[in-house]
């Protein structure tokens, strides 16, 4: 136990003494290895331990909050009673904690922390061997690995008391070719909420490592994407980064409480096409992004946002449930102790529909087939966005036709929901770090794969057809 329950009732009594009306303490000690080879070679290897408590007051819409890496009982109630000095008021007093609820799912085989460095070095040979030996035209190969045990315990005036450990493991393999001068590169990033039992039993690594370089072969020997407005293939896995992007961070409380959002005061109203169902589901069994509770102890849920097109729900964390005037939903993310939490968003998709990716396809005379997302940047207010494609080909009369790089999909986020005609029935999910006002969260986006009827595509080739 990272703090005994007498000393959490002491850090909420401390904290709600001059008028707070809530109070929570997130316990955090975390134990992360990163690596990275280049060129089969192990360049960098680290170890970190985060160990800390951070300590939120809030008195109506307001809030302090502060953190410490001192575990000992003074200086944490030192800390939590100079927050308390924040707010002035009515006293409230803290409902009891009773037995701490410990988390029971997303539980890991093998720990990460008894898996040997030599072990782990091998894995990642093993990766940058089969994408080097992929082609000639591979001239370097990057893999990166990193794995972490999280254990987290939050208790708060509410009477949440709950604690949780938190494994996750993931390797991201670049390869780079080269021909004349030229490079494109390609990547892949498997990963899970799992301990190193993924790597051993759900995938083989060298899979992910083939596909990274056969991306980079085929965009350096591609033609320069046409430009021009065309319908659009989106394929699935991290083509679902444009919704999450777009779309997923305008349906947080965060920008949604304060009318900072496109989607703001529209709950029961129609944003998307009717094919297009989305969900934000913390509760898949390891999900990358999965927990037993949210950063505030309310236990994660399956968050349906879209419903055939109708807005039935946001992504809210405590404070904004307050401005909202409506319940939680167990949205509640931080980085670590370091953070106040907020609404984020944990496994992020857009749910599969009735089409095959065959028939999506068969049924675009001339278009883009967008194989592979890369990245790009959005501005949450407005929804607009630009987003690179890392792997891209030309539809011709209903088929695949040749590659394309340097492609880029420039649009706006609540408008590509409605263009949304056509959704498969291949939904896969694939792994990614997000980034906000509470830190970097390990989040999955996802899809089937869809077709948009129409979407402006950057190229620098002229876009006649």
């Amino acid at each position: 136990m990272l703090l005994e329950k007498k000393l959490l009732e002491t850090l909420i009594a401390t904290g709600m003494a001059t008028g707070a009306d809530f109070a929570e303490i997130f316990c955090e000690n975390k134990t992360a290895h990163n690596f990275q080879m280049i060129g089969g070679l192990v360049e960098k290897a680290s170890a970190s331990k985060i160990q800390g408590v951070g300590i939120r007051l809030a008195q109506g819409f307001e809030s302090v909050y502060g953190f410490s890496n001192h575990l000992d009982p003074d200086s944490l109630i030192e800390l939590a009673g100079n927050l308390a000095k924040s707010f002035t008021g009515e006293i409230h007093a803290p409902k009891p904690l009773g037995e701490c609820e410990k988390g029971s799912h997303h539980l890991i085989k093998i720990s990460p922390l008894s898996v040997s460095q030599a072990d782990k070095v091998a894995l990642m040979k093993r990766a940058h061997t089969a994408a080097k030996n992929y082609d000639p035209l591979i001239q370097q190969v990057t893999v990166s690995l990193g794995d972490s045990v999280q254990e987290v315990l939050i208790a708060t005036s509410e009477g949440r008391y709950v604690t949780e450990t938190r494994g996750r493991v993931r390797m991201y393999i670049n390869a780079i070719a080269g021909k004349d001068g030229m490079m494109q590169t390609g990547g892949e990033g498997p990963g899970s909420g799992k301990g190193y039992e993924y790597f051993l039993e759900d995938i083989h690594i060298e899979d992910y490592a083939i596909s990274a370089a056969k991306v980079a072969k085929t965009m350096l020997l591609a033609d320069e994407c046409p430009g021009g407005v065309m319908p659009v293939v989106i394929d699935n896995r991290f083509g679902g980064v444009i919704f999450h992007e777009a779309c997923g961070h305008s349906l947080e409380a965060t920008s949604v409480a304060k009318n900072a959002s496109v989607f703001s005061g529209k709950l029961g109203e129609r944003i998307a096409s009717p094919i297009v169902t989305a969900i934000d589901d913390g509760t898949i069994e390891n999900g990358w992004g999965s927990a037993n509770f949210d950063d505030e102890g309310y236990p994660q849920q399956r968050r349906v946002l879209i419903d055939k097109g109708i807005l039935t729900s946001y992504m809210i964390d405590f404070l904004n449930a307050r401005r909202m005037k409506q319940q939680p939903t167990g949205s509640s993310r931080r980085e670590s102790y370091k953070y106040a939490p907020t609404s984020r968003m944990s496994n992020t998709y857009i749910d599969k529909g009735e089409s095959t990716l065959a028939e999506i396809i068969a049924n675009t005379p001339y278009g883009l087939y967008a194989k592979k997302m890369g990245g790009g940047s959005v501005n949450p207010g407005s929804g607009d966005f630009n987003f690179a494609v890392s792997e891209g080909y030309m539809i011709r009369d209903g088929k695949i036709a040749e590659a394309v790089r340097g492609a880029s999909l420039v649009g706006n986020g609540s408008e590509i929901l409605h263009k949304i005609d056509m959704v498969a029935d291949n939904l896969d999910r694939d792994r990614g770090m997000c980034g906000s006002v509470s830190g970097s969260i390990p989040a999955d986006v996802g899809q089937p794969a869809l077709r948009v009827s129409s979407i402006t595509v950057g190229g620098k080739k002229g876009g006649a057809k």
